[in-house]
C-alpha cells in the first residue's frame, strides 16, 4: 500500500479497481487544512485521464504489472501484429489505442515491453528513441530560414517528423516516439 505523499510520477497504482499510472503529483497544503496530493492519472486500459486528489489518511494499492519483450512483425488493417521475443509461434494482435502514440514509428523487429495486467496485455512501451531512414525529404531552398530552418520529412514507417534543412533521402534519424520530434542525425 502507498501512502498519499508516496504517489508519484510514473508509480502505477490501482484506483477504482483498474490499474492507473501517475502523469503528475504535487503535495500541497491549504492554510490550516492537512495535507493533499493533487495527481493527474491516465487509465492504462481505456486511455482516460483524470485528475485526483488523495487526502493524507488515503492509502493506494501499487499494481502489480509484469513486462515482457516482444517483438513488432507488421501492420495490417490498423492491427499491429506482434510476437513473443524469442519465440514466433506465439502471434497475436494489439490494436493501436493499446499501442499508443508511438505506434505509427514501429518498424519491423523493433524489440517492445508489452505491460501485463490479470494476465492480458493492456500496453507496449515502445523505446523512446527509435533510428529509422528518411525516405521523402524536400530540397533545402537557399535563405529559407525565416521560420526556424526545419522541413517536413517522411520517414521509412510512413510518419512525417519536423526536421533541421540539412536532412536529405537516405539520412538515418533518431526520433523520440513520445513527442515525434527530430532528436538527431546518425
Amino acid at each position: 500500500m502507498l501512502e498519499y505523499n508516496e504517489i508519484t510520477v510514473g508509480k502505477f497504482i490501482i484506483f477504482d479497481d483498474e490499474p492507473w499510472e501517475v502523469l503528475a503529483s504535487h503535495v500541497f497544503r491549504k492554510q490550516q487544512r492537512k495535507p493533499l496530493n493533487a495527481t493527474k492519472l491516465r487509465n492504462l486500459i481505456t486511455g482516460r485521464v483524470t485528475e485526483t486528489s488523495f487526502h493524507a489518511s488515503e492509502k493506494v494499492e501499487e499494481a502489480e504489472l509484469e513486462f515482457q519483450d516482444i517483438k513488432f512483425i507488421y501492420e495490417a488493417k490498423g492491427e499491429y501484429w506482434f510476437h513473443e521475443d524469442g519465440n514466433p509461434a506465439k502471434r497475436f494482435p494489439l490494436k493501436e489505442e493499446q499501442i499508443g502514440y508511438g505506434a505509427k514509428f514501429l518498424k519491423e523487429n523493433t524489440i517492445a515491453k508489452a505491460m501485463i495486467f490479470d494476465e492480458k496485455i493492456i500496453g507496449v512501451q515502445i523505446p523512446i528513441k527509435l533510428e529509422l531512414k528518411v525516405v521523402e525529404a524536400p530540397p533545402a531552398i537557399k535563405g529559407n530560414t525565416a521560420q526556424g530552418g526545419n522541413k517536413v520529412v517522411k520517414v521509412e514507417t510512413g510518419a512525417s517528423v519536423n526536421a533541421p534543412l540539412f536532412i536529405n533521402e537516405g539520412d538515418t534519424i533518431v526520433v523520440n516516439t513520445q513527442t515525434g520530434e527530430y532528436v538527431s542525425r546518425v
